[in-house]
């Protein structure tokens, strides 16, 4: 392959990746493992509850990169961490959606225990909470459920780590995300492969999310010609066929439910590099 003289050093860093089959990463910290990076599905929540501090401080432990938490608003304009919009499958304590609870009463509930004795007092976290464990030791790939865009980027500039979080949202959230923080890393789901070029042509987005059922070697090489990494949920029982055709197509990161067995791999397979 030629390349013009004319290219700068950084330019012609990213065209010989490209060229590879792997692109430089838009992203400020490089992955810890090998070339992908490993983003854990609520947390490390292998016999932790999960979206708790324990399962977020278990992958920061791991060494992961990111951490996926999802984002809702309580009652009394509070923003916690909470995957579904109810609290019926977490807690005993009570029923009811998350948005009818003011902070004070979701931190009444005992989320813990139903996974074992041992985190009988584990509570449902704040963002900010979130922000000051994750703050320097890893990642944030935020869900957005339920939560105004402007003041979660107010909180999340409050702790200097616009460059830490990577935004997973609906289409006019990451419009609203642009406008409020242009340094922000909005990460658009095409879903199938045919929207993705209207999604490419949309938003230009530095990070792409795919979802296994929709992902495949065409639709990593199709964002990594238009300069954009792409995030992939691999969220199977049996994963390892998964990754093995991820780490192929020149995947850029996982997210997973089995964050300890994905390092150990990704750590052999870029051993066997060297």
């Amino acid at each position: 392959m030629k390349l013009r003289r004319s290219l700068s050093p950084l330019l012609l860093l990213v065209s010989v990746a490209a060229y590879a089959g792997v692109l430089a990463s838009p992203l400020p910290h490089p992955p810890r493992h090998g070339n992908v990076y490993v983003i854990c599905h609520r947390g490390a929540h292998e016999n932790i509850p999960e979206n708790t501090l324990a399962a977020y401080q278990k992958a920061i432990d791991f060494g992961a990169d990111f951490v996926e938490i999802d984002v809702r608003t309580t009652k009394d304009g509070q923003f916690v961490s909470c995957h579904n919009d109810k609290v019926d499958d977490y807690t005993k304590d009570a029923k009811g959606f998350v948005k009818d609870f003011t902070l004070k009463q979701l931190k009444a509930m005992d989320i813990g225990s139903r996974i074992g004795p041992q985190w009988k007092n584990e509570r449902i976290p704040t963002f900010e909470e979130i922000l000051n464990l994750c703050k320097g030791k890893i990642g944030i790939y935020l869900d957005l459920k339920d939560a105004p865009v402007d003041q979660l980027v107010k909180m999340i500039r409050a702790h200097g780590m616009e460059n830490d979080v990577i935004w997973y949202a609906s289409r006019h959230r990451l419009h609203e995300l642009e406008k409020d923080c242009p340094k922000c890393f909005p990460m658009p789901d095409p879903g199938p492969q045919t929207f993705l070029p209207r999604v490419m042509e949309e938003f230009k987005p530095k990070v792409v999310a795919s979802r296994w059922k929709y992902y495949s070697e065409d639709f990593a090489k199709a964002c990594h010609k238009d300069g954009a990494i792409v995030m992939v949920d691999i969220l199977k029982d049996n994963d390892k066929p998964c990754w093995d055709k991820a780490l192929a197509w020149h995947t850029d990161g996982i997210q997973t439910n089995r964050p300890a067995e994905l390092i150990a791999y990704l750590d052999k397979h870029a051993a066997m590099k060297k």
